[in-house]
């Protein structure tokens, strides 16, 4: 089936004007790209890490902010 689109896709080229051919091209090559499948870009793990290196957080603020956030626990 493939060669035979190709074949119409030939036909179809060489009936047009030779000033055509760069639009057809610029055409063709945007719906391969936009029809073509993508793979999604997974972000690198671990780009933050290392980033709180040498910070210490005060124990007061985290258990106020804990009991804030979670008011069910002792």
């Amino acid at each position: 089936m493939d060669s035979v689109h190709k074949g119409k896709l030939y036909k179809l080229i060489e009936t047009m004007p030779e000033d055509m051919i760069p639009v057809i091209y610029k055409i063709i090559n945007l719906l391969k790209m936009e029809l073509a499948p993508t793979i999604k870009k997974t972000g690198r793990r671990g780009s933050l890490a290392g980033i709180w290196k040498g910070s210490e957080i005060d124990d007061a603020l985290y258990n106020e902010a804990k009991k804030s956030l979670y008011p069910y626990e002792n």
